[in-house]
């Protein structure tokens, strides 16, 4: 079934960004996957072709498009791979933030190039002894002489080798008391003084898409970065995660029929005792369950969006879809892998690189243990 958001201007984008995509990412993609990051110059054609953040206001580079452009671009990378999910971040997720909450001069010095490719951006959230819970963080920022000097370390950041721009979760009070009220978001440049890259993460899945850790050691940062208030952090996170869990959702289902279309066409030509595996009634039942929890996914997933895209509070909605596709895009890996036999084993079977790179979805983003605990609080069941 057609989403009701999509229209023939959408049709129009996705059909020419399949075209961009086959003749620059499709064919290069396992040798991304080998060397561990999707190259600079990808990105680069990707601005070049408008790709990148189509939603900003056309004084920044953008076309001013709905949502539904970026689920479109989120849909067609994800079908490439996983580890393509640094430019959903990049597009749908951080630039965001520097658009709601950036001063005019911050806008203005720093949209135009996230729309061209020569920056990129990340946030950092997670810590080696913080992640969902972020009002536990230790990375500080204490206010002197103009400056910021920040001192913390972060890790699993995507994008983190790459990333010119880094939006850094941080406490600005470190005695303040709820301690969410004291965090605050700084954007973080690369060549800032102080700043460094640590590790870029051996990661058993997205081995595409670069992970690092991040390591700030009185770092120096103008005060002018700081993106919007000072103890506004927490607030500013939580407004903003609602399009971020759902563009994991909108990943993990593209991902679902991606891998459910791999199957479908190697039971019907793979054979066993004479016939193709696909006659065999418990191949039939196990790919008709299968494609019927992907539409009801899907199916709830547009609903979703056709919200979000009206500006309504639907975070209670975008917690269940998030556990939803996340835990179902796992169950699709496990068993289109075991449809393809000893195949879905190899590494050269694109199932095999599926199943590596589903888990994680459950994780990032708010883990789906998080998502049911918004989803009772929203119940209120305490």
């Amino acid at each position: 079934m057609k989403a009701g958001y999509i229209t023939e201007e959408h049709e129009l984008l996705r059909d020419s960004l399949k075209k961009f995509l086959n003749k620059e990412a499709y064919p290069f993609y396992n040798t991304w996957e080998e060397q561990g990051e999707i190259p600079r110059s990808f990105w680069k054609k990707l601005g070049a072709q408008g790709y990148l953040c189509p939603w900003l206001d056309e004084k920044y580079g953008g076309v001013g498009a709905d949502f539904g452009y970026s689920v479109v671009i989120n849909e067609e990378m994800e079908k490439v791979g996983t580890g393509l999910i640094g430019v959903g971040l990049h597009n749908d997720i951080v630039v965001p933030y520097l658009e709601a909450y950036g001063t005019e001069e911050q806008k203005e010095k720093w949209l135009p190039k996230c729309t061209t490719g020569e920056y990129i951006t990340a946030i950092a959230m997670t810590e080696p002894g913080a992640g969902s819970d972020l009002a536990s963080i230790r990375t500080t920022a204490s206010k002197e002489s103009g400056h910021y000097i920040v001192n913390g370390e972060k890790t699993f950041i995507t994008n983190g080798i790459h990333a010119d721009l880094i939006i850094v979760v941080c406490k600005t009070d470190p005695q303040s008391s709820p301690a969410y009220k004291g965090i605050s978001l700084i954007v973080i440049e690369r060549g800032t003084k102080g700043f460094t890259r640590g590790r870029k993460l051996n990661k058993i899945g997205l081995n595409s898409q670069d992970t690092s850790e991040l390591i700030f050691e009185e770092a120096e940062v103008p005060a002018g970065n700081l993106l919007g208030k000072e103890g506004e952090g927490f607030y500013y996170l939580m407004n903003q995660l609602q399009q971020e869990r759902l563009i994991v959702g909108i990943g993990a289902i593209a991902a679902c029929e991606r891998m459910l279309e791999l199957t479908v066409g190697y039971v019907k030509e793979r054979k066993a005792f004479g016939r193709t595996i696909a006659s065999f009634q418990n191949t039939q039942f196990k790919l008709a369950e299968l494609h019927t929890e992907i539409e009801i996914g899907r199916t709830f997933l547009d609903r979703t969006i056709e919200s979000h895209m009206r500006g309504e509070d639907v975070v209670k909605e975008v917690s269940m879809s998030k556990w939803w596709t996340t835990d179902l895009v796992k169950k699709v890996a496990m068993e289109c892998m075991h449809l393809h036999g000893g195949y879905g084993y190899m590494e050269e079977y694109e199932i095999a690189r599926r199943f590596r790179d589903a888990p994680v979805t459950a994780i990032y983003a708010g883990s789906n243990e998080i998502m049911k605990t918004i989803i009772a609080k929203k119940m209120d069941l305490g």
